[in-house]
């Protein structure tokens, strides 16, 4: 009698080689005796649809997508949930019984879990600030506004992408795009980057006033050093300075949940993964 083959997830991308999705996915199917497996999938830049559905019919039940497949996989989605609708994204895919494909995106959720969750930082009623408006922005800025901050500025150096990202969720809550050079002196209670500056060791062009006391800085990038962001956020005197570790292993559980139903313990998790 043949033994029944294992439940087959993985994350897809281009590059993959550094993505910590498998460690944390076997961590989380270890802890909840969960009877899965997970892999890295690099995919060729425009070979996204063909390699899904080889994985699929190799038996494969989800995916995590990753950069720069969240757009590909948007569009490769049968049916999208509300929140991958708001972010105009999708980075977790879950085959259903008869062969489509749920596209929906956790990032947001990740990323105000982790802050409310496991930092104690309060979304309701604050003055956020988020630096950049790209992808990775939108993608947050429905779970955000779900919070009820008192407000959001989005700050980009091209002004125009600001106003017509913060337009596109204008019926959400109190938001308003802005260039960064038209901060003046506004403070904020949380400043959330979503640039990629960090990876380059830079930190985009804001003035030095915009803390309020005991304001929180959030990078939603991650390094095994302090990112460039959560330096400034230091030296600035931050009343916390925090990465991105924690967004990704939050949205990792809430996909996790989505596909097992069972929703992992986090905090051991981020904890292994911290150098």
């Amino acid at each position: 009698m043949s033994t029944p083959s294992k439940d087959r997830y993985a994350v897809i991308g281009n590059p993959i080689g550094h993505s910590k999705s498998p460690q944390i996915h076997t961590q989380f199917a270890e802890q909840t005796d969960q009877d899965l497996t997970y892999e890295a999938l690099l995919a060729p830049l425009d070979g996204f649809d063909a390699q899904v559905r080889e994985f699929a019919i190799d038996g494969g039940k989800g995916l995590n997508v990753t950069v720069p497949f969240k757009l590909d996989a948007y569009q490769f989605s049968d049916e999208l949930s509300p929140r991958a609708e708001r972010a105009a994204a999708v980075n977790t895919l879950i085959k259903r019984d008869d062969g489509s494909f749920l596209g929906d995106n956790t990032d947001g959720a990740g990323l105000a879990r982790d802050l409310e969750h496991n930092h104690a930082v309060a979304l309701a009623g604050t003055k956020i600030l988020i630096l950049g408006a790209g992808g990775a922005v939108q993608g947050v800025l429905g779970p955000i506004l779900d919070a009820k901050p008192d407000s959001i500025v989005v700050a980009n150096r091209t002004v125009e992408k600001a106003v017509a990202l913060a337009n596109q969720f204008s019926n959400d809550g109190n938001i308003q795009g802005c260039g960064l050079n038209e901060l003046g002196t506004q403070t904020f209670d949380l400043i959330i980057n979503g640039t990629a500056a960090s990876l380059n060791g830079q930190v985009p062009a804001i003035p030095d006033t915009l803390l309020n006391k005991n304001a929180c800085c959030y990078d939603m990038m991650y390094s095994s050093e302090p990112t460039a962001f959560v330096r400034w956020a230091i030296e600035h005197h931050a009343g916390k300075a925090l990465d991105g570790l924690g967004m990704l292993v939050e949205q990792a559980a809430e996909s996790f949940y989505l596909w097992r139903g069972v929703r992992p313990e986090t905090s051991m998790v981020i904890k292994s993964l911290r150098p």
